[in-house]
């Protein structure tokens, strides 16, 4: 390696992002890390300006998804890092490479709680998979190739890295780090031989999808394996984009309130293949889908990490390997002969149609069934569809048909205020693309500052803001354990067409069905971010029951 001309801390942070391949990073600037603002007006990554650490945090998260590469997120001290901390969280609970560089006080005023001074450590510890501060600048290749590789490597996850204020303006003189790529194990050839065994003696497998570390080849090398063995495949909680929905073997997804017969395939099911998930506590209903430690079935779980091998669940079969290296190397693998579950995958696949194919009649004049089923039949296949959390997302989750690698960005996290942002980054990064952003009123208010962000950008996304006037989950729960007695969940929204127009972009109301289909249109049409705000009745609760509030709200 040849060391390059004595540069400031600044300039090789940011030579580094380069060397490692980043094309963009996301930022709230701060006068901490002036030096590395500094050095990025040079390079050629593009900067993405934000209006809050959260959103770009959470852009920054979307992008790790959507690339498999680190998303980058540049913050200043204080208040801007425990802002972001909402991205961080993101991204370690959904198994998300991220790095996120902090602004940090001078190290000669540490310890004394100088302006906006936080032991990064101590916050960030037991959210991140790892926290450093870089106290000298010819250390910087050194540690920021380590995060690359703690951010990507085995089970993938978010880093924190602390930058003094004086460390970035220092100088030094050394050589750049080599572009890290994670090191992945394989599954040994007595793994391989133990599977194909446990499928041959079974009476009805199944195969569940989940976690990262996927690639689009890898998805569809899954597909193959099921087709040869005739498998039926379901996906873990907004993972849904693991496998094309209309794959003759799919099966469904493990999500809020999966469907009847879905659970029933599971509950009879002998052999679970897990692959790539952790089954937590979203895709297991709470933890009751499968005994704790020994499920009654015989599980094969597949993950990259081995820490998360038999951590909750102990399996008959435990393979370290990512999900990509596991889909190659079963490319080869076929059965000895029939198979005992022949044509179980049709049927699963059958039930799934029927399960999520109509909508059922909500209250008042604007069906929100009916448009999520149309929007499925009008969306491109490639479109990318994001959301944050709420009620609004069951209609996601139960009508809509994912069918591209990456086509859905939410957070398993369950984390409000993910949708727009990440959908900001989407179109960001697929321009082509149609990108849809699905936000309930609060969820919606919580990052919709970065509804400028996408017109700045100009960015053409299209968000729908699912309008019931309410915290419509907390509401549901609050009239199931404590009904009639309504406490901080009704809202007062504003006109969120007219805050589109405000910010620059396109807005419209929408009160009835027929209305949106041709909204819509106009919306993509309109070149411009675009806002519907559709209104919705507050007894239309959730996908599966509607509710009579015990009193109004």
């Amino acid at each position: 390696m040849t060391i390059r001309n004595t540069r400031t801390g600044g300039q090789i942070l940011i030579d580094q992002l380069v060397a490692q391949g980043v094309e963009r990073v996301t930022c709230v600037p701060g006068e901490s890390y002036l030096a590395a603002l500094d050095a990025l007006h040079d390079s050629p990554i593009d900067v993405m300006i934000c209006r809050a650490e959260g959103g770009a945090a959470m852009m920054a998260e979307a992008y790790g998804k959507l690339t498999g590469r680190p998303g980058i997120c540049f913050v200043t001290r204080g208040p801007g890092a425990t802002n972001a901390s909402h991205g961080v969280h993101i991204a370690m609970q959904d198994s998300t490479p991220m790095i996120l560089f902090v602004g940090q006080v001078d190290t000669g005023m540490r310890e004394r709680e100088a302006f906006q001074e936080l032991d990064y450590k101590a916050v960030f510890g037991a959210m991140a998979k790892w926290a450093v501060e870089i106290d000298r600048p010819d250390r910087i290749p050194e540690l920021v190739a380590r995060a690359f590789r703690v951010a990507m490597q085995g089970r993938p996850g978010p880093v924190v890295i602390a930058l003094p204020e004086n460390m970035l303006t220092e100088t030094a003189a050394v050589a750049d780090a080599m572009r890290i790529e994670p090191a992945v194990s394989w599954p040994g050839p007595a793994d391989l031989e133990k599977l194909g065994a446990m499928l041959a003696g079974a009476r009805a497998p199944l195969v569940i999808l989940g976690g990262s570390r996927w690639t689009d080849e890898a998805t569809k090398g899954i597909a193959r394996f099921a087709e040869r063995f005739d498998l039926p495949v379901a996906t873990s909680f907004r993972r849904a984009s693991l496998i094309d929905a209309d794959h003759s073997h799919y099966a469904g997804d493990l999500g809020i309130g999966p469907s009847p017969g879905l659970k029933a395939r599971i509950d009879n099911a002998d052999v679970i293949l897990l692959i790539g998930g952790r089954m937590s506590e979203m895709p297991s209903s709470s933890y009751t889908l499968f005994d704790i430690p020994s499920p009654k079935q015989k599980l094969i779980h597949v993950h990259p990490g081995s820490e998360e091998l038999g951590r909750v669940y102990q399996p008959e079969l435990a393979i370290q390997a990512s999900p990509a290296a596991f889909a190659a190397a079963v490319e080869t693998l076929k059965p000895a002969g029939a198979v005992a579950w022949k044509g179980e995958a049709a049927k699963a696949h059958a039930d799934y149609l029927a399960w999520t194919d109509k909508a059922r009649e909500l209250p008042g004049t604007f069906q929100y069934g009916q448009v999520m089923t149309w929007l499925r039949d009008r969306l491109p296949k490639d479109a990318i569809v994001c959301n944050g959390a709420g009620n609004y997302a069951g209609w996601i989750h139960r009508h809509h048909r994912f069918h591209s690698f990456a086509a859905q960005l939410a957070p398993t996290s369950g984390s409000m205020g993910y949708g727009v942002p990440a959908a900001v980054l989407a179109k960001r990064q697929y321009p082509d693309r149609i990108v849809v952003a699905f936000a309930g009123d609060g969820c919606f208010l919580m990052n919709g500052q970065e509804f400028a962000t996408a017109v700045q950008y100009d960015a053409p996304l299209v968000v729908i803001v699912v309008d019931n006037s309410q915290y419509g989950t907390i509401r549901m729960h609050q009239e199931r354990d404590y009904p009639g007695r309504v406490v901080g969940t009704q809202l007062k929204n504003p006109d969120f067409a007219m805050y589109a127009k405000a910010f620059g972009g396109h807005g419209e109301r929408v009160e009835r069905t027929e209305e949106f289909a041709p909204a819509f249109e106009r919306a993509l049409a309109s070149g411009k971010p675009s806002i519907l705000h559709c209104i919705i009745d507050p007894r239309a609760i959730s996908v599966g029951k509607d509710f009579t509030p015990a009193v109004k709200a």
